[in-house]
């Protein structure tokens, strides 16, 4: 690479390969790695290598997986969970693995820090010595990433060196009865393999170094398979063997006791010093690398918007701003705790965002979407699901009060990103999740047998253009929010040629304005000759298997020329077995959160239209809007003979449906006086319909207004079956 190279210049090895060893090979395994194998013993000690490789491995299969089905940008883990889990997801994990990759910096310096100080003088703040060499990584960095990317290259020639001479020195100093004395275990205090495994697990988190610098790579899909892979086999070779070489040249005391027990091994101990300064370095600078790009790239989605100028790019495309932002919290680290202390912290954020990366994985490898074609073949569900089941069930083991903290901060903020609505404008595999469940439950729902008991309002409301008709809408939604469901409709009279744009603009006016006014509801929108054909093609074609409308609500017509039209509407929707609800309202609608005052009452003529008049009205009394309001199911009778006996069959027949109402039979030689007399202080009124018979349209308007007269909202039903009050 030239020196003059900026973003998307980094090669496999260069970019990915390199950052991945030396942020693995750092820190842990030079001062922490022989106190891990003296207290968990060499037996337990490579059971934990190898269960931690476990874990970054299937997590590096799902990496790789995602990695090659999108086209990777910068943020490394949290752009790859927030194209696929979402924003909410992908905001909560990014600003927790940020802040893990920003104390890892902390955690590094500590390390070098504890190293130089065996040289300095007694006395030395080890406080300032690492304040001092978190400033001398962040001016490396803010220097620019392709200068210390080639620093890197020294680095791990020096790291290389380093260890030929522990491995030289072990080799000369290995005794088998010493590995034998050491093969077992040797907690001492407090230690278990758990608070061990918690110690060594962030020697491993280094697999996301290279994808952290996704936005730098030449080529992200290829890159970040091929140099994880390859950093993960060759680092667990390198921590394997170095557990049976310490555990055989050194004892068990030394082990435990000593932090440069790896020092004293080496052939040449000035080379593990040089190693230990070059890893810790590396590992800090690897780690102030990816931890800004992680920041810059959430800054850059809006998902915080309080993050937003932290998204700005300096000329060179350096996130300086954000390399500030990193430094600041690794001094915080370093100035509040110490190295043991921190690792665990870090092992919980690192498992969290490995455990969300197989989560993804996992996801979009069951919902079959057709968008998702990794070219890296060599992940599937099965080991997506068991690296996510492995990270959360070494969360619990390690401190299981951690991993409730954790998971619990993810919560929080997941719940505020879903409060706040975030606006992205990338895809998820949430909708593909939803497509999948809900296919699977249409294909169920269509094999079951139906039964009464499961009849629900799917109700189509033909509620005109731009909602013209709200009072269609408020009533639509009183009866289905809480067990149904609203589909609006609307008919552009025309052909297709000429009305097809205007087909997709009204169903962008519908979905905003559902959105707008927060209803649960559809648009149904269909371009017809005329009105009648598209209320008749809406009616058998909309819903999908059984999910079908099953209630058509329309408004009533004032006029005797619409009357003609309307009712051959009624008599071709009746031979289509369907439930029709004429809606005639002479006020307007103060919206769905507004509910007039007065009861609910049901004239009942029958049980032909009564049962769903009925259920109709305890629907509208279940939303919240109505609640505390009182159904009334009333009678007209001719003669005070027939007042108890009816009386008595009404009380009957709510006490069978399981409605709380009151009964009340009116005596009355002429029913539409006695219907608006009673019922001219109630807040709706159900009446039912007869379909008029051909060439009586003008007589049954003149007969509907004669009963309705001027009660301001009447709903007028005609049921087309399909359910039963008592069941």
């Amino acid at each position: 690479m030239k020196g003059g190279e900026k973003g998307n210049s980094f090669s496999t090895f260069g970019g990915v390969f390199t950052p991945c060893v030396l942020t693995i090979l750092g820190v842990i395994m030079f001062l922490r790695f022989g106190f891990v194998v003296g207290q968990a013993g060499v037996f337990a000690a490579l059971v934990i290598v190898l269960a931690s490789n476990a874990i970054t491995t299937l997590t590096s299969l799902s990496l790789s997986a995602i990695a090659t089905n999108t086209r990777v940008e910068g943020g490394g883990a949290y752009f790859l969970i927030s194209r696929s889990l979402g924003p909410e997801f992908g905001g909560a994990i990014g600003l927790v693995f940020f802040a893990a990759q920003a104390l890892s910096v902390a955690m590094y310096v500590i390390g070098f820090s504890e190293a130089l100080l065996v040289l300095l003088p007694e006395g030395t703040s080890p406080i300032l010595v690492a304040s001092l060499t978190n400033l001398m990584v962040t001016v490396c960095v803010w220097v620019g990433a392709s200068w210390a990317i080639k620093i890197q290259f020294v680095i791990l020639a020096s790291v290389v060196i380093s260890l030929l001479s522990f491995f030289g020195g072990a080799a000369g100093n290995f005794d088998m009865q010493n590995l034998a004395s050491n093969w077992g275990t040797g907690f001492e205090g407090t230690e278990s393999f758990w608070t061990v495994f918690a110690l060594f697990f962030p020697a491993v988190t280094g697999i996301m170094a290279g994808a952290n610098m996704s936005g730098d790579l030449r080529d992200p899909a290829r890159s970040i398979p091929i140099g994880t892979l390859s950093a993960v086999v060759v680092t667990m070779l390198i921590y394997a063997s170095m557990a049976v070489c310490l555990g055989g040249s050194a004892s068990r005391e030394d082990l435990i006791g000593s932090n440069m027990v790896v020092s004293n091994v080496a052939m040449f101990p000035l080379l593990i010093t040089l190693g230990v300064f070059a890893a810790t370095l590396s590992s800090a600078l690897g780690s102030m690398m990816g931890a800004p790009r992680i920041l810059q790239s959430l800054a850059r989605d809006r998902v915080f918007l309080q993050l937003v100028p932290l998204g700005v790019s300096s000329d060179d495309g350096e996130p300086r701003r954000a390399i500030l932002v990193t430094a600041l919290i690794a001094q915080t680290g370093i100035m509040a705790a110490d190295l043991d202390s921190i690792a665990p912290l870090i092992t919980m954020a690192f498992l969290l965002t490995y455990g969300l990366l197989n989560l993804a994985t996992f996801y979009e490898s069951i919902t079959n979407n057709p968008s998702y074609r990794p070219q890296f073949r060599y992940s599937n569900w099965v080991t997506a699901l068991a690296g996510a089941i492995g990270c959360g069930l070494v969360m619990l083991l390690i401190d299981w009060r951690w991993a409730i903290v954790a998971s619990g901060l993810v919560a929080a903020l997941h719940s505020y990103l879903t409060r706040a609505d975030v606006n992205a404008d990338w895809g998820d595999l949430g909708s593909g999740l939803l497509f999948e469940r809900t296919r699977r439950n249409l294909l169920k729902l269509e094999d079951s047998l139906y039964h009464p008991k499961n009849w629900r309002p799917f109700i189509l409301a033909f509620s005109g253009s731009g909602f013209s008709r709200p009072h269609l809408v408020v009533f639509g939604s009183w009866l289905s929010r809480e067990t149904g469901v609203l589909a609006l409709a609307q008919v552009i009279p025309g052909g297709l040629d000429d009305q097809s744009e205007r087909l997709a603009s009204q169903e962008s006016i519908l979905h905003a304005m559902i959105k707008e006014r927060r209803l649960a509801a559809f648009p149904a929108v269909v371009v017809a000759s005329d009105y009648t054909a598209g209320v008749q093609a809406l009616v058998q074609c909309q819903g999908l298997g059984r999910l079908r409308p099953n209630v058509v609500l329309m408004g009533c017509p004032l006029s005797a020329d619409r009357m003609h039209v309307f009712g051959g509407l009624l008599r071709n929707l009746e031979g289509l077995d369907r439930s029709v609800v004429v809606l005639r309202q002479i006020d307007e609608s103060e919206g769905e959160d507004v509910a007039p005052s007065g009861t609910v009452d049901v004239w009942w003529r029958g049980r032909a239209n009564g049962e769903l008049m009925v259920l109709l009205a305890h629907l509208m009394l279940s939303h919240p809007t109505w609640q505390g309001r009182q159904l009334r199911l009333l009678r007209v009778v001719q003669s005070d003979s027939a007042i108890d006996e009816v009386n008595s069959h009404l009380e009957g027949l709510l006490r069978e449906a399981r409605i709380v109402g009151q009964t009340k039979v009116v005596v009355s030689d002429n029913a539409a006086h006695a219907i608006q007399t009673t019922s001219r202080d109630a807040a709706f009124v159900y009446l039912g319909l007869a379909i008029p018979a051909e060439g009586e349209d003008t007589e049954f308007l003149m007969h509907l207004e004669e009963l309705v007269g001027d009660l301001p909202r009447v709903a007028l039903v005609r049921s087309g079956g399909g359910m039963k009050l008592e069941s």
